[in-house]
C-alpha cells in the first residue's frame, strides 16, 4: 500500500469523493469558459482554429496533467504518473465521440477542411509507437537519472508542433465538399457578449480560467492518491481511470463548447494536441522522479494503455480520411467504435490493476 502525505488522509472516503467531484466541477466550468475565450481570440487575432486547439487550448487544458504528473513524480509514485498520462490518451480521444453526439446531421470527422488533423493523429501514433519501442528495449540513462527515451520524445514533440504549424499554414489541399454546418455553424456566440471585449482582457480572462484549472488539478492529484489507498484499488487503476478521467475534464468541456460554437477544427486539434502533450510531459516527470529512470517503471497496464491509445487514434485518422457522413445512435461510426473501445479498455484496466 502506498503511503501518502496529504491534507485529505484523515477524511473518510465519501468525503474525499465529494471533494473530488467539487474540484472536477470547477475544472469543467473553467474549461467551458476557456474555450469561448479561445474562440474569440482566434477570430479577433486571425489565428487558425486548428493551431489554437493544438497549442493554446491543449496547453491550458493539460495543466491538470502537468500538476498530477509533477506532483506524483515528486512523491515517487511512478505508476500514478505513467498510467495517468497513458490512460488519459484513450480517455481524451473518447471525448471526441461525446462531442460528436453534439454535432447535428453528420459525423464530426467530415468537418475539417484540411488534412491537418489526419497528420496530427498520424504523428501522434508514431510517437506512441516510439514510446512502445523504448518500453520494449529498455530506457537508457543519460545523466542525473534522466532517460534518453523521454528526452528524445520531448525533442520530437517540438519538431511535430513546428511541422504541423507549417503544414497548416501552407497546405494546398482543399475539400471538394464541406458540410452545411461548417459553412454556417449552429450555436454562434452572441455578438454582444465577447466581440466587444478587448483582446487583452480576453487574454486575462483566459489566464484566470487556467489558474482555476491549475488549482483544481493540485487538489485532484492529492485526492486521487488518497482515494487509491482508501479504496484499495491501487494507484495504477486509479491513475488510468479516475484520475485520467478527471484531469481530462478540461478537454471534455472545451471540446464540447468548441463544437457548440461551430469551431470543429479547434475541437479536434484540442484533443490530438492534448494527447501529444501527454508524451511531452514524460521529460519533466522524469526530471522530478528521483528513484531512477521513469520509463523503466512502465507496467503491463501502462503498456496496454499505450496500445489502446494507438488503436483509438487510428480509428479517428481513418474517419478523417474516409469522411463517412453516416451516423448511428447520433454519432459517427468511427466515434461508436472509439467509445466501445474505451469502455472495453476500462474492463481490461480493472483486471490488470
Amino acid at each position: 500500500m502506498v503511503m501518502v502525505d496529504s491534507l485529505f488522509t484523515d477524511l473518510p472516503l465519501l468525503a474525499n469523493l465529494l471533494l473530488f467531484a467539487v474540484a472536477a466541477s470547477a475544472i469543467w466550468l473553467a474549461g467551458t469558459r476557456l474555450s469561448r475565450y479561445a474562440d474569440a481570440i482566434s477570430d479577433r487575432m486571425r489565428i487558425g482554429k486548428a493551431f489554437m486547439g493544438l497549442v493554446f487550448l491543449a496547453l491550458a487544458t493539460s495543466l491538470p496533467e502537468v500538476v498530477t504528473t509533477i506532483t506524483a513524480a515528486l512523491e515517487n509514485v511512478p505508476q500514478l504518473v505513467l498510467n495517468n498520462l497513458f490512460g488519459g490518451i484513450t480517455m481524451q480521444t473518447a471525448i471526441l465521440a461525446i462531442a460528436d453526439a453534439a454535432v447535428p446531421a453528420v459525423a464530426l470527422t467530415t468537418f475539417p477542411r484540411r488534412p491537418t488533423h489526419a497528420l496530427e493523429g498520424t504523428l501522434l501514433m508514431l510517437l506512441l509507437a516510439l514510446l512502445l519501442g523504448v518500453a520494449a528495449l529498455g530506457e537508457l540513462e543519460l545523466f542525473g537519472r534522466i532517460g534518453l527515451g523521454s528526452t528524445l520524445l520531448a525533442i520530437t514533440y517540438i519538431g511535430v508542433i513546428v511541422l504541423l504549424r507549417s503544414y497548416d499554414a501552407n497546405s494546398p489541399w482543399r475539400p471538394l465538399e464541406i458540410p452545411e454546418q461548417a459553412r454556417a455553424p449552429l450555436g454562434k456566440r452572441p455578438a454582444s457578449e465577447l466581440d466587444t471585449v478587448p483582446v487583452p482582457h480576453l487574454v486575462r480572462l483566459s489566464l484566470y480560467m487556467t489558474g482555476v484549472i491549475l488549482f483544481a488539478g493540485i487538489v485532484l492529484v492529492s485526492l486521487a492518491e488518497v482515494i487509491a489507498v482508501q479504496s484499495q484499488l491501487g494507484t495504477s487503476f486509479i491513475g488510468v481511470t479516475l484520475l485520467a478521467a478527471s484531469t481530462s475534464l478540461p478537454e471534455l468541456s472545451t471540446t464540447i463548447a468548441a463544437v457548440r460554437l461551430g469551431s470543429f477544427t479547434m475541437a479536434i486539434s484540442n484533443i490530438f494536441g492534448s494527447n501529444l502533450m501527454m508524451i511531452a510531459l514524460l521529460l519533466p516527470a522524469d526530471m522530478f522522479y528521483r528513484q531512477g529512470v521513469l520509463l523503466d517503471e512502465i507496467d503491463s497496464l501502462g503498456l496496454f494503455a499505450l496500445i489502446s491509445g494507438i488503436f483509438v487514434t487510428g480509428i479517428y485518422v481513418s474517419g478523417l480520411l474516409v469522411r463517412q457522413k453516416r451516423r448511428l445512435f447520433g454519432m459517427g461510426i468511427d466515434s461508436i467504435i472509439v467509445l466501445a473501445a474505451y469502455l472495453a479498455s476500462l474492463v481490461v484496466f480493472y483486471h490488470l490493476r
